[in-house]
């Protein structure tokens, strides 16, 4: 019989997103196909903003932040999830699911305020163009990115000393494809309703205060934007803050819809698809947005091909 304080010694199993039939094996082959897309785009917006000088911006240097963010969240789930599904194992140590439990919710939650911090710039850029370089200027930019990647850490940091420092004396079957805290606390043999209760809030802070924020900053952009007389100076606002828009609702919208809705309305079936999408599936998107619907970016990779690999055939 398993010790009820024994939460170090005995590994948890994580039962997967996929089995062995062919269509899964496919739907497999997808999500591989999409997490080396997702690091590789990534990577590549990191790189051309390092690269060239004229992406030397608060707003493209928040975007290489977002990129980093997203390259360490599918690199902290996929390859674990692929490595069981790959090698028929479904086994991750306590250590393994606490680094999982802590990196998800650190940048997760990191990038939320990371998403605030870039629909500020934007309504800098946008109403206050004229004052942009003292406003937006490279201090405070530090300052925005570090409080981002601090909150998320201290956020990811309790929940998942907390969620590990409960007994598990039962099944210690996570119905999950990665070490989520829900769906570990579901399993504890204790009463985790104060936890939960707490689990609850946070996630409420760490979601409604961006997205406050953004909101605000967004309806003075719109304002501003409407009083524009020249319609061309409109097209250029609306084009510069449709990519951010995006990503801000497919991030929020797939969070919202997993943290918000009441315990009743939860299905293990539909929390792991949704949960697949945010985690696997956005971080690919991001990339994408910011590149076909942006110019600078365009013309910096363009230079960069040219560069690298034109100038030498």
């Amino acid at each position: 019989m398993v010790d009820a304080n024994d939460t170090t010694e005995i590994n948890f199993i994580l039962l997967g997103l996929f089995n062995h039939a062919p269509t899964h094996v496919f739907l497999f082959s997808m999500v591989l196909m999409i997490f080396l897309t997702s690091l590789m785009g990534n990577a590549l917006m990191i790189l051309l903003i390092h690269e060239d000088p004229q992406l030397h911006t608060p707003m493209y240097f928040l975007l290489s932040q977002l990129s980093l963010m997203d390259m360490m969240l599918v690199s902290s789930i996929v390859p674990k999830m692929a490595t069981n599904y790959l090698m028929g194992t479904k086994s991750i140590s306590p250590a393994g699911c606490g680094a999982q439990i802590f990196l998800f919710l650190t940048l997760g939650g990191g990038e939320c305020f990371l998403l605030a911090a870039m629909a500020y710039d934007r309504y800098v850029a946008i109403c206050h163009p004229l004052r942009y370089p003292i406003l937006m200027n490279q201090k405070l930019c530090l300052h925005m990115t570090a409080g981002s990647w601090l909150l998320g850490g201290v956020d990811g940091l309790i929940q998942a000393g907390a969620t590990l420092s409960f007994p598990y004396c039962h099944s210690r079957e996570i119905n999950h494809f990665f070490c989520e805290a829900p769906s570990l606390v579901r399993l504890a043999c204790a009463d985790t309703t104060f936890f939960e209760f707490f689990m609850y809030v946070c996630c409420i802070l760490m979601l409604l205060i961006p997205l406050s924020l953004i909101l605000a900053s967004y309806s003075l952009i719109l304002a501003a934007v409407l009083c524009m007389k020249s319609t061309a100076a409109q097209k250029k606002a609306f084009a510069t803050c449709s990519s951010h828009l995006a990503v801000v609702g497919l991030f929020y919208g797939t969070l919202i819809f997993t943290y918000m809705r009441p315990k009743s309305y939860h299905s293990v079936a539909h929390d792991k698809v949704v949960s697949a999408f945010y985690t696997i599936f956005t971080p690919v998107l991001n990339p994408l947005i910011y590149s076909v619907r942006n110019k600078d970016v365009k013309g910096a990779l363009r230079k960069w091909l040219e560069k690298h690999f034109l100038g030498h055939l």
